[in-house]
């Protein structure tokens, strides 16, 4: 999958601790969507694709999100999901060593205006392997019958597990089912409960 550009978002953070490390190399481990706050309400605006490196500008204390610079532009992140070099080590963000040196950000101002409860948390996975493209009218079907998302603490990415409150919808003549998980349609295996695919 090509990597999407995203836009710069403009006085989103401020560094709060001047002794953390910058420029640190993240990479994504799957396609990861892009942010414009730390959170699953706010609006993707890129997607950072498996293995496509960006700029770690710092992350929310006690937070699982964290703000990049790629392209030009700078977003959000879910870190489950990008891995950075610790002691010569590739590690997952958010499993960093202890004492690790990582810049403190603050959260937008406005994130106050993006807030949202949260009916349950994705279980994070290990990606699954690429599925077929499903065919154009399944992602047509997906698109044209819009169900109210849900919200759950976390970032929608192949191979997550949804929790089993999260009803799933048929798709006519298809053996995945979908729903709309923070804004983004996706299709789920039924039996495992399991994200397939990302309809973007």
């Amino acid at each position: 999958m090509k990597s999407v550009l995203f836009p710069a978002v403009a006085g989103m953070l401020t560094v709060m601790s001047g002794a953390a490390f910058a420029d640190t190399a993240v990479s994504a481990i799957t396609d990861l969507n892009v942010r414009a706050g730390p959170g699953p309400q706010y609006p993707v605006i890129g997607v950072l694709a498996a293995g496509q490196s960006a700029t770690l500008n710092g992350c929310i204390e006690n937070s699982k999100w964290c703000t990049i610079a790629e392209g030009g532009g700078q977003g959000w992140v879910y870190s489950d999901y990008v891995t950075a070099d610790f002691g010569g080590s590739r590690v997952v963000l958010t499993q960093r060593p202890h004492g690790s040196s990582v810049a403190i950000v603050s959260p937008p101002e406005d994130i106050g205006n993006y807030s949202t409860e949260y009916t349950g948390a994705i279980v994070a996975g290990e990606p699954v392997d690429a599925i077929p493209l499903p065919p154009a009218e399944v992602r047509t079907y997906v698109r044209t019958h819009r169900l109210d998302p849900v919200y759950l603490e976390g970032e929608v990415v192949t191979g997550a597990t949804l929790p089993d409150t999260v009803e799933l919808r048929e798709v006519p003549d298809y053996n995945y089912r979908y729903v709309y998980v923070n804004g983004q349609p996706t299709l789920v295996d039924p039996d495992t409960r399991r994200i397939m695919y990302v309809v973007r």
